[in-house]
């Protein structure tokens, strides 16, 4: 997810997508350390987007 789509979501919309993505995040990881994932950098990839949904959440909380 690219940051011009992220900053077109409403705050709710970025909230409910870090929990999603979270999950997802950690069913990797362990599905990762069982039986490796075809293509593992779609953990770092994953992760990557959690850290900008939570960037912009942040800078909208310190914008209020």
């Amino acid at each position: 997810m690219k940051n011009s789509e992220i900053k077109e979501l409403t705050t709710a919309e970025i909230i409910e997508k870090i929990s999603i993505t979270t999950e997802e995040l950690i069913r990797m990881k362990l599905n990762h350390s069982v039986n490796p994932l075809e293509n593992p950098m779609r953990i770092r990839f994953t992760r990557k987007n959690v850290a900008r949904l939570n960037t912009e959440l942040r800078k909208r909380q310190l914008e209020n």
